[in-house]
C-alpha cells in the first residue's frame, strides 16, 4: 500500500512537470508593431502584434535583456523583432524578451 501511494504521488508530480514544461517555448522570436506601452517597475510590457494579427505581451527589463547597453524604449507604432522565452495562458500570448533584435 506505501508503494502504490508512492508510485500514484510521482505519476502525479511527472505529469504536473510535463504539463507545465509543454507550455513554454524557449527562444522564439515574435516580430511585429508595437500598439501600446506600460510601464512598470523594472522595465515595461509592449504589445506587439504580429502581421498575422498574433497579440503578444513582451515583458521587457534592463536585467532580462543582459543590461543597460542592450536595452531598448520602444515607441508605439515601431515595428520590432524580439527573441525570447514564450508562453500562453488561456487568451493570452506573452515574451519574456531577452533580445531586442531590430527596431525601426
Amino acid at each position: 500500500m506505501k508503494n502504490l501511494k508512492r508510485l500514484s504521488l510521482l505519476a502525479i508530480l511527472m505529469a504536473f512537470v510535463i504539463s507545465c514544461a509543454g507550455m513554454k517555448d524557449n527562444n522564439n522570436s515574435v516580430t511585429g508593431k508595437v500598439d501600446s506601452i506600460e510601464s512598470g517597475k523594472d522595465g515595461y510590457t509592449a504589445k506587439v502584434t504580429t502581421d498575422t494579427k498574433e497579440v503578444y505581451f513582451a515583458i521587457i527589463s534592463i536585467v532580462n535583456v543582459g543590461g543597460p547597453q542592450n536595452y531598448k524604449q520602444l515607441k508605439i507604432g515601431d515595428v520590432v523583432s524580439l527573441k525570447g522565452e514564450i508562453w500562453k495562458t488561456d487568451d493570452e500570448k506573452h515574451i519574456k524578451v531577452t533580445q531586442i533584435v531590430s527596431v525601426k
